[in-house]
This record gives structure tokens, sequence and C-alpha cells, in this order.
């Protein structure tokens, strides 16, 4: 059976209602800023813990982003929408809203729901979320590795999401509407960009050894200590390593027939790396927190199955050319170029670089040149709240909407 989605004959509605859960933290107020310039989506409702619940959102947040809060409109800033948002009525701001519950009777009008909920409670909810014909486009981590889930990069593997019909098949009941997708560890999603646009031109990878220097954003907020992380650096960030070193072999890889269910129902299933004859691509990740507010750096280096291997010209040329279907459908959230190589030694830097010029939708990476143990390595800089978080989310709910997945 195919992993491919078929195009889909869509007409945009004028504006699709979107939800927030998790709103009042860091990667909610991530959403929320981006969601507040969307051209489709408009922000319906915020949910958060039972303590914000019934407040409004500017009593409930401790708003950390660089935009003003108070010039934050609910989105949909295109066209006859825009004309629609007065930023000087309760109804226009975003600050104005009433938090919600983190329940599905809250969230009802919803069309799409982003959740930047801690792994310690978005389990259940947004498993309720789905059962309530919800569609749940998730940031946490709890359902990476379920079997019918997909694991998303929007700017590598958004054919993934072909797993959805199964998902809904075979929930009990069966689902019309509701689904869940998650996107990856913000580590994960910063090196696999590079990698998928070198396997993609040059086979398969067999082996890929990576540092990360992890920007303290990631820990979310109030996030580490001052005194543990100010002229530090910690090298141990809980369970982060053995999310990378899985992640990626699901995400590289594809989708095949499995094994029929009871009902003789053909079943599709992830292939981590290792159909279609390709070797076992092992992964070795060492995890750091430094002291840098946004943006993770990871230094990465591979060996290819293909004898001999590129040169470091020839991977340049590969990731400057490398082009995603996310960017072909004109996904609005999708940056002009995937992937920025810099020619400076000493580029990229979270300083410089984390926002690059596509608002940290895109990575960049810089030192390319051999390895002496390997055959390549690199350097990739990604920014961790916004492709590695948010606007991952939001690139996939793109894509789901213009292959006709969310209706």
């Amino acid at each position: 059976m195919s992993s491919k989605i078929t195009p889909a004959a869509v007409s945009l509605p004028k504006k699709i209602k979107v939800g927030v859960l998790g709103a009042t933290g860091t990667v909610g107020q991530r959403f929320i800023t981006l969601l507040s310039e969307h051209p489709w989506f408009i922000i319906e409702a915020l949910g958060a813990s039972e303590r914000s619940k019934g407040k409004k959102y500017i009593e409930a947040v401790k708003w950390k982003q660089t935009i003003p809060l108070s010039g934050i409109g609910l989105g949909g800033v295109d066209g006859a929408i825009s004309s629609t948002i007065d930023l000087h009525s309760d109804e226009g701001r975003v600050a104005d809203l009433i938090v919600r519950g983190c329940t599905p009777e809250e969230f009802q009008n919803c069309q799409i729901v982003f959740s930047g909920l801690d792994a310690d409670a978005a389990g259940e909810i947004e498993s309720a979320f789905r059962s309530s014909d919800i569609p749940v486009f998730s940031n946490a981590k709890n359902y990476r590795r379920d079997p019918h889930v997909p694991l998303i990069v929007p700017l590598v593997n958004p054919s993934h999401l072909s797993m959805i019909s199964q998902q809904q098949r075979l929930h009990s009941p069966p689902l019309s509407k509701g689904f869940i997708v998650t996107n990856a560890n913000c580590s994960t999603t910063g090196y696999v960009i590079p990698l998928a646009a070198l396997e993609k031109a040059f086979g398969p990878i067999e082996s890929v050894l990576v540092t990360t220097m992890q920007a303290i954003s990631g820990a979310g907020y109030p996030g580490v200590p001052s005194l543990d992380i100010l002229g530090n650096v910690v090298p141990y960030i809980g369970g982060e390593e053995e999310k990378i070193e899985w992640e990626t072999l699901k995400i590289l890889g594809g989708i095949i027939d499995s094994d029929t269910n009871h009902e003789g129902t053909p079943l599709k299933t992830f292939d981590m790396h290792q159909a279609g004859g390709r070797p076992s691509l092992r992964v070795s990740a060492s995890c750091n927190r430094v002291p840098v507010i946004d943006g993770h750096m990871e230094c990465v280096s591979l060996r290819f199955h293909r004898r001999p291997p590129p040169s470091p010209q020839q991977v340049r040329e590969a990731l400057r050319a490398f082009h995603t279907e996310i960017q072909s459908l004109g996904c609005p959230s999708a940056p002009r170029k995937a992937i920025e190589v810099f020619e400076e030694p000493d580029r990229p830097q979270p300083r410089l670089d984390v926002k690059g010029t596509h608002n940290g939708a895109a990575v960049s990476v810089g030192r390319i040149r051999q390895c002496q143990v390997l055959d390549i390595k690199f350097v990739v800089l990604s920014d961790n709240v916004s492709i590695g978080a948010a606007t991952s989310s939001i690139m996939n709910a793109e894509y789901a909407v213009l292959k006709g997945i969310v209706s």
C-alpha cells in the first residue's frame, strides 16, 4: 500500500477556527504569536489549567514574547478577515479571550486544535479531543511512539499523514474527523532536515554522531535555574538522547504494508528506515544545555552507504537545492528556502542567525567539511521554539488543510 497522499481539490474557507491547549506556556504563547498573523487560521479558544480557567488571558499568562500582548489579534489577517479584527474591542484581542478548561466540550467550534501542553497533562487530554472527533496537532511527546500516529517534520515527511486514515479506522468507535499528529523533539527536528536533504541527493546514511548545544528556552518557563546554567554547561537533558536516536528512524523511514488485523484489514506500519534494502541507520546523540536563550546548535558527523561518499562541495550544493512539498504547495508558514548554507568559518551563530530570513521556519548549516572518522561533518542551527515546536505544528495543519485531511 502506498504512503502517498493524493491531492484534494480544496476550497479554502475565509477562516478556519482553531484552539490552543496549554496557551499560557512557552510553546502556547509561540502558537498565539504565529496564529495572530496567519491568513487562514483564527483563534477561537484558548485552554489552560484549572487555575487559569475563567480568567481573561492577559490575567492568566506571564507573557514572555517580544511582541506586546496588547497588540495581538486573533488571526485571519488576510483580505476580508482582517477587516473584522478590531484590536480596540474585546472581540478582537487575544488578551481579552476568556481562558477555558482543556476539555473537548469547550472547543466544539474549533476545526483544529494545537497542543502546547506539558507531557504530564497531554496524554489524556489529547486522547479525549481525538475521541471527540477534533483534530489535534501536538507538540508533546506522548504519542510520538504510537504505531498509528504520524511523527512529522513538515520539511521532511508530511506524506506520513497518510497514516491518519488507519488511526481513525482502528479507533473505537471509528472516527471521521479526529486524529492526533505529533511533531518531533526540537533537536531532532533541527538536524533531521539536512539529513533528509542528503539522503534525497546521495542515498541512505548509515551512521550519525550528533552533539547538541540546546538553548534554555527548550526547557520551558521558568526553565533551568540561573545558578545551574549561567557560566555553565549541563551535559545532560533527561530523555533527550533517546528521543533523538529513535525519532530520527521514524521520520526518515517510510510506510510499508504490514500484517492484517483480526478483521482481515490490511495494516500499514512505519519501517524505521529499514525497508527497501536500506542499511539500518545508527544514531548516537549527546545532549547538552547551554546558556543561550533561543536556538539549538548541533554538531553532526555522518557516514553514507554510498562509496565513494560525496565531497563537501557536493553536500553544500545538495543542501542549497533542497526543496520540499510543503514549499511547493504554498503553505503560508513554509520558508522560501528550507536550508540556509553558510560559507563563513564561524557561522551559523544563535545570536546572529537563529531567526534567519524566514522567521525561524528554516534551518542554517555551516562548517561543512570532510570528517576523518566518518565522511562529512557540519553544524546545524535551528529555532527551537519555531521550527522546533509551534511552526512545525502549524505547517503540519496547513498541509492537512491543503490535502483535504482537515475538512
